[in-house]
């Protein structure tokens, strides 16, 4: 990914190269929604209450899963001691297989419930963070956003986080420029790590 955009950028350089005042008009800025979500104050109480999912719902689910995986496999030992029909232990097969299958992909299964909680819960943040974005576009006019990490380190970018969280009105945590912007002109703030200060883990599933 990051040789994909050091490509566009030698492109883009190379197009702009001839005319200096087309090149200064040439506006790259990094930015994520995800992350930028995560870094919204709301945040810490969405990932305290998918914690709490996690710690209750999920795990009296496995639980279950286990319980009854244990039932079904005593129901059909003493099934197929009592010699009991083929319909029947086939019935019972079945459905301990399907309860096995539970639990050999429990992980993947919670994984998917834990994002798809956290994208319910984050909608509103989503929809703040995304009218706040907008409204950054259309102001900045860039001809490119890239994601952290996907650009090599001196590429003239600027840090949309910074604009966005501005436009939010809250604290942009460190880890994402916080505290630069008054040293830095135009937006142009250190760009960020991808690590938001609370220590979320991203990425979460979008609503």
């Amino acid at each position: 990914m990051k040789k994909i955009v050091i490509v566009i950028l030698v492109l883009a350089g190379s197009f702009f190269a001839g005319d200096s005042a087309k090149a200064q008009q040439l506006k790259i800025g990094v930015f994520d929604l995800d992350i930028m979500v995560q870094a919204m104050p709301g945040y810490r109480a969405v990932d305290s209450m998918v914690q709490i999912f996690q710690r209750d719902s999920l795990a009296a689910e496995y639980n279950v899963f286990q319980t009854e995986y244990h039932r079904l496999d005593s129901t059909f030992k003493a099934d197929s001691a009592a010699k009991k029909s083929k319909a029947l232990l086939d019935y019972t097969s079945n459905q301990r297989q399907q309860m096995a299958l539970n639990l050999v992909y429990w992980q993947q299964y919670e994984q998917r419930r834990v994002q798809d909680k956290t994208g319910q819960l984050a909608q509103p943040l989503y929809i703040q963070v995304v009218n706040a974005y907008k409204k950054v576009l259309d102001q900045k006019k860039y001809n490119l956003i890239l994601k952290p990490n996907t650009y090599e380190m001196g590429t003239p970018v600027e840090n949309v986080f910074a604009a966005v969280a501005k436009e939010l009105k809250i604290q942009l945590p460190a880890e994402l420029g916080g505290g630069q912007e008054e040293a830095q002109s135009g937006g142009g703030a250190t760009p960020p790590s991808t690590k938001p200060s609370n220590g979320a883990k991203p990425p979460v599933k979008k609503p």
